[in-house]
């Protein structure tokens, strides 16, 4: 059996080169910001899928390929860890996520918790403000119709709580009055 009839359907594999790699890695980080973890890992599955239908691919050179890319990139601040994780910041707080969703997302795209307690001490972080941001976004707790209020309370705490607010901010908001806010 031939590598070619393994193959995806109607999927073209090309060689994996260190200018390849470079070249998708550029295309990445021009459409998208990118921790260095995150690429890494998105190279990694080029090269890994790659090297399934090749078996005769030098894998732990590729790998080298990509930390090099990797290191040159850093250099250039085409991939920052600190801009990523201040734009997500950023952007997760005007969502009305909580502290906690924040540092579990930025641990999952391979931030160090150093940088994340930076862009975090940079920014005005209130749990309550963020929680109604939420509460407002999903359309519970005040921002529910009054008829509908008490009979959701359970679903709209349960709501809050996943988001990772703490007990006595998911109350708070719990207990605003619609005309409050």
């Amino acid at each position: 059996m031939s590598d070619e009839a393994d193959k995806p359907a109607g999927k073209r594999l090309r060689k994996i080169t260190k200018s390849r790699l470079q070249n998708i890695a550029l295309y990445y980080v021009q459409r998208f910001e990118s921790s260095a973890a995150n690429l890494r890992s998105v190279l990694k599955r080029r090269v890994d899928e790659y090297a399934y239908y090749n078996h005769d691919f030098n894998l732990a050179e590729a790998y080298a390929w990509i930390e090099e890319i990797l290191q040159s990139f850093q250099g250039y601040k085409y991939v920052d860890d600190a801009r990523f994780a201040g734009l997500k910041v950023r952007d997760y707080l005007a969502a009305g996520k909580s502290e906690k969703y924040i540092r579990m997302k930025l641990a999952e795209k391979g931030i160090d918790e150093a940088v994340v307690e930076q862009v975090l001490a940079e920014q005005e972080f209130d749990p309550f403000e963020n929680a109604m941001r939420l509460a407002k976004k999903k359309h519970i707790g005040p921002f529910r119709r009054a008829e509908e209020r008490e009979a959701f309370r359970q679903k709209d705490m349960a709501v809050l709580a996943r988001a990772g607010f703490e007990l006595d901010v998911v109350k708070r908001v719990l207990a605003e009055n619609s005309d409050d806010v």
